[in-house]
């Protein structure tokens, strides 16, 4: 159990090359608790006995936070020397990695293949697909002959750096490339986990409120850039530009905002320009 954000462990994750054979999973619950113990309790104890027993399960209280805040340090910690070794074995090889976040739903997958499917013939780039269950997203990324591998974590709620170290593994991205990891939908924990990018991207829609950076300023604060996406549903819903990056620069001064419709292809020659600028500045150094 991940004690960062209540997550399972990396037990249950599963690295999945598209390419390969399938395999057969079965999901049937092999650990199924029995609970024919008995339950009874007495309760001819006397109160002085139950004072103590309270003073006693304080205690235990106690230590159990005590070791839930050790366990999360020694995580995090663990996980953000990984990610300096990741960062190192990329930069090496001036392969560029961003790691792009979101909520589910507001259109990563769609804006990754877009970027493939207009951009690699220039830049070449290889995927890595976060999600908790299936191979649908990895699956819309191969149909664009781009390689992609597929990381299923569970019931996990993120990517960390062992996961990404072992995707990067199996999928094996050329020097001077592009790895663009679709990074499991949520606006909470992945912010939290290092994973040894160069870059972070959060994507918005404006199927979403504005304001979300004030809800989830950790996501926000830590991006590089931010993108609103879904530009072609703006005049049939509620958002405001404007306040979104007001707030958006409340929680990260200065942040770069780009607008664009990942469906239609508007604005999206801004994030095009950013990849390619990133990408420049990784080879300059």
């Amino acid at each position: 159990m991940c004690s960062t954000c209540g997550c399972s462990d990396d037990a249950g994750v599963r690295v999945i090359d598209p390419d390969a054979p399938p395999h057969v999973h079965s999901h049937d619950d092999e650990h199924g608790h029995g609970h024919g113990h008995g339950h009874g309790h007495g309760h001819d104890h006397d109160h002085d006995h139950d004072h103590d027993h309270d003073h006693d399960h304080d205690h235990e209280q106690d230590a159990a936070a005590a070791q839930t805040i050790l366990l999360e340090q020694r995580v995090l910690a663990k996980n953000d020397l990984l990610a300096v070794q990741n960062r190192e074995w990329l930069s090496e090889r001036d392969i560029l990695a961003v790691n792009v976040m979101s909520s589910p739903g507001s259109g990563k997958t769609t804006l990754l293949v877009r970027t493939i499917r207009e951009l690699a013939a220039r830049l070449p780039i290889s995927v890595i697909e976060g999600d908790q269950e299936t191979l649908l997203d990895a699956e819309r990324i191969r149909e664009t002959g781009c390689r992609v591998v597929q990381i299923n974590t569970g019931a996990g709620c993120h990517l960390d750096a062992s996961m990404l170290a072992s995707g990067l593994k199996t999928l094996g991205p050329p020097n001077s490339s592009v790895v663009l990891v679709e990074n499991v939908g949520n606006l909470v924990c992945p912010a939290l986990f290092d994973l040894g990018e160069h870059s972070r991207v959060a994507v918005m829609s404006v199927t979403e409120g504005a304001d979300k950076p004030l809800k989830y300023p950790h996501l926000f604060r830590s991006a590089d850039l931010v993108v609103v996406n879904k530009l072609d549903l703006l005049p049939y819903v509620d958002f405001d530009l404007m306040k979104f990056a007001a707030y958006a620069r409340q929680v990260q001064p200065g942040v770069e905002i780009l607008h664009l419709s990942a469906t239609t292809g508007e604005g999206v020659e801004g994030w095009y320009d950013w990849l390619r600028n990133r990408r420049a500045v990784l080879t300059s150094t």
